[in-house]
């Protein structure tokens, strides 16, 4: 039997399009935890680096987003820019499931290293990246990176940077 897109419960992971702009945005201003940019960054986000990003659908709805980049200096390493999972979705490996779809694709076929930063506080995404690199039996590095004096606005924490890999791509399974 094949899968419809009405079927409860089933995770649809796709290369978003501008059409999902909207969404995204508001996807990322629920979390209420991630930098919300304006949502003209979120239609250029899903328009122009649709490759190296990822949205999830569940009947119907915008569960999941992962925007990612190739680094200009180091073709080698995808930057995850902002990973967003729905509260509904959350706790059961949704996150990890959109990074490893993400690596087994053909514009990350270059990819041996997973970057991105995240702050002190944002115990989730710490868990997600630190994971990650055990679940791939390779090493995470976790170095200073931004400090909140780099920030124009008083109060924004300092940024980690979190460094995994190298990645073996067997090792990546893609479920979902």
């Amino acid at each position: 039997m094949t899968k419809t897109r009405e079927q409860e419960g089933v995770h649809y992971f796709r290369k978003p399009t501008k059409e999902d702009g909207a969404d995204v945005w508001e996807l990322i201003k629920q979390t209420g935890v991630l930098d919300l940019n304006s949502s003209y960054s979120y239609l250029m986000w899903c328009e122009i680096f649709s490759e190296t990003s990822i949205v999830v659908e569940r009947e119907g709805n915008k569960v999941g987003f992962i925007s990612g980049f190739i680094h200009p200096d180091q073709p080698d390493t995808l930057f995850i820019w902002q990973v967003a999972v729905d509260e509904s979705e959350r706790g059961n490996g949704l996150a990890t499931r959109m990074l490893y779809q993400l690596l087994k694709r053909e514009g990350c076929e270059e990819v041996d290293n997973v970057e991105a930063t995240v702050s002190p506080s944002n115990k989730a995404s710490q868990q997600l990246f630190k994971g990650l690199a055990k679940k791939l039996n390779t090493k995470c590095v976790i170095h200073d990176y931004f400090t909140s004096d780099d920030f124009p606005k008083e109060g924004h924490e300092d940024e980690l940077l979190f460094k995994i890999g190298p990645i073996q791509k067997d090792k990546i399974t893609v479920e979902g």
